[in-house]
């Protein structure tokens, strides 16, 4: 035998436990209050980029859509900053710190694992996008979301598949140096292609097929449905389900490829 083969084990289905899962979300946060550079960036680089944007385009003489785009837009540009960027780089590091595997000789399971580290990351982006929604509609005179239960639906919905989609790329990423590399890619389509400020069905029709089968294209489908209000069954059917694709794919691909230990 000229090596062994070792067997990947995959994510186990059993019960969160909600003590376990507090653990190790208070032990993350702690990990990302002390790095002053990550924390600066999660907090400020949204709501800098929303200036930036709303800067730029200006009094276009539509107040009140420019606004909306501006605001649901800027929902989007949380999710992927804070909870995708900011995980990709927190999974590599807990990884080659050898603390998921000391995590995974212990009681917690792989499931709370995961989803500990990513928990003060969802709960920043839910914070930033409360203050998006309330503040940001006061300062650019916008109306409050028609259907907030939509539209946080539809946040909860992007945190899961990001996240899941940040410890997919973390698998595929060799240390923390590169992990900006690796996580560029999806960045770059998603605030493209995804409708984060330029609806998806604006787009000629061939483009248009194509960026609907984005990650977060049905994310913000039901982002800007809760917050805008009139779109039709089917279309929320169709984000909806998009939204739940990426999560099933997701959760398969994590489990197939997701490293616990240091690449070697």
């Amino acid at each position: 035998m000229n090596g062994v083969t070792l067997k990947r084990v995959p994510l186990k289905p059993v019960p969160l436990n909600p003590g376990r899962l507090t653990a190790l979300g208070r032990a993350e946060l702690t990990l990302l209050v002390r790095n002053r550079a990550t924390l600066s960036v999660a907090l400020a680089m949204p709501l800098l980029m929303v200036f930036l944007l709303r800067s730029s385009l200006g009094d276009s003489g539509r107040t009140a859509s420019v606004g909306e785009a501006t605001l649901t837009g800027g929902i989007g540009m949380v999710l992927v900053l804070v909870v995708y960027l900011n995980l990709v780089s927190a999974y590599v590091a807990r990884r080659e710190e050898l603390v998921l595997k000391r995590l995974r000789t212990g009681e917690a399971n792989d499931l709370e694992i995961l989803t500990g580290t990513a928990l003060p990351a969802a709960v920043l982006a839910l914070g930033q996008s409360t203050v998006l929604a309330v503040a940001g509609a006061a300062v650019l005179d916008v109306a409050m979301p028609r259907n907030p239960l939509l539209l946080v639906a539809g946040v909860l919905a992007g945190i899961v598949v990001l996240a899941g989609m940040a410890a997919l790329t973390s698998a595929f990423t060799r240390n923390v140096e590169t992990a900006g590399l690796t996580s560029m890619p999806l960045f770059v389509v998603t605030a493209a292609g995804s409708g984060l400020f330029v609806p998806v069905d604006t787009l000629p029709d061939a483009l248009a097929s194509v960026c609907e089968l984005l990650p977060l294209s049905g994310v913000m489908a039901l982002v800007r449905a809760g917050w805008s209000g009139g779109a039709d069954g089917t279309d929320l059917l169709v984000a909806g389900l998009g939204a739940l694709a990426w999560t099933v794919i997701t959760v398969f691909a994590v489990q197939r490829w997701f490293r616990w230990e240091p690449r070697r």
